[in-house]
């Protein structure tokens, strides 16, 4: 194994009476973020085959830590267990399998990446679930890149297959995967309309880069069609669900997309088969993480892609605020209220 010098193999100092520990963000039970997430010490993780040891740096909150604090998420991980799924951070240690360069990995060498169990001052990851962080990003942008940025890549370039001059529709235009969805729409050369869910996010989705912004309402459909002389709209990247992907189906162009990335709104609308068939529009689903167990070298293609947007400041996630790690319950709390523009960030180490 290879590790980080001036360290012990796991990066953190031994205790004499024991292994060495860190501190935890642990979720105890189904409940409310704020209520369930506890901070422990506990044994700092070992890297197995194939795998990555990295010190945290930052921690992006995102809305799947939400739904992994109430048990609503698809994966239930058996209390207690740490939640977090998106860093920026320091390679520590390689795991067996892993050679130092591959990858762009080695010890010392500042990184991004995703998995489930981050909120903590040490994580292991899957080596393919790990990238060389962008030079251009600080730590709080780096650790908000991966996941909703690799989202609606994924949404806009594999399954829309937006061109130049169309017309992009977003919904929660403010939010995380909203504002990548923007940046990226408009760096592809579409014409992006936004929407919001009061007027005072609005000037965050007009900063992205959208040309339109609309606040989210019953005439959303009727203000699409205007903006768009009668045709609609010819993408749709759909966070929200609910109202929001019904209408999207009232104001979606003739041979239009409609992405579904989530249901931020809590209601999973139903799809109706005829109308797509008679309106002639698609539905496409879209599962960002089976890309990254399934397709790794598509993820690998999408990060470089991304590295060199970044590099043109043509993207740089939109951090809203960065927390202390002791205030990390908090922050998730507040993405729960549905309240906050751009990201959350948790700093865990300098």
């Amino acid at each position: 194994m290879t590790t980080l010098p001036g360290t012990t193999p796991t990066g953190a100092p031994a205790a004499p009476d024991g292994p060495a520990t860190m501190r935890a963000w642990r979720v105890t039970g189904p409940g409310e973020p704020a209520d369930v997430l506890r901070l422990d010490e506990v044994p700092v993780p070992e890297p197995g085959r194939g795998e990555v040891l990295v010190r945290v740096r930052a921690v992006a909150v995102n809305f799947p830590d939400v739904l992994l604090a109430r048990g609503e998420y698809q994966v239930r991980p058996e209390p207690p267990f740490v939640p977090g799924i998106e860093l920026c951070g320091d390679v520590v240690e390689l795991g067996e399998g892993v050679a130092a360069g591959e990858r762009g990995l080695a010890p010392g060498s500042r990184v991004v990446g995703s998995a489930i169990g981050v909120l903590s001052e040490l994580a292991v990851l899957p080596a393919p679930a790990v990238h060389p962080a962008p030079a251009d990003l600080d730590d709080a942008e780096a650790a908000a890149l991966t996941i909703a940025y690799q989202t609606a890549w994924f949404a806009l370039h594999r399954k829309a297959r937006l061109r130049p001059g169309e017309r992009l529709l977003v919904h929660a235009a403010a939010g995380g995967v909203g504002t990548a969805a923007v940046q990226l729409g408009a760096a592809a050369g579409a014409r992006v309309i936004g929407v919001v869910g009061s007027p005072a996010k609005a000037d965050v989705a007009r900063a992205a880069g959208a040309h339109h912004v609309l606040v989210r309402g019953d005439d959303l459909a009727a203000q699409v069609k205007e903006l768009t002389e009668g045709a609609g709209a010819d993408v749709v990247v759909d966070p929200v669900g609910g109202t929001s992907f019904e209408q999207s189906t009232r104001c979606i162009a003739f041979e239009g997309r409609i992405v579904v990335v989530g249901f931020a709104s809590g209601d999973v609308p139903p799809v109706r088969a005829n109308h797509a068939l008679v309106k002639n529009y698609d539905v496409l689903g879209l599962h960002w993480a089976l890309y990254q167990e399934r397709r790794p070298a598509l993820v690998d293609a999408a990060h470089d892609a991304l590295t060199r947007l970044a590099a043109d400041a043509a993207v740089r996630p939109v951090v809203a605020d960065v927390v202390p790690f002791d205030d990390a319950p908090a922050a998730v709390q507040r993405l729960a209220g549905g309240t906050t523009t751009g990201r959350l960030v948790a700093r865990v180490a300098d």
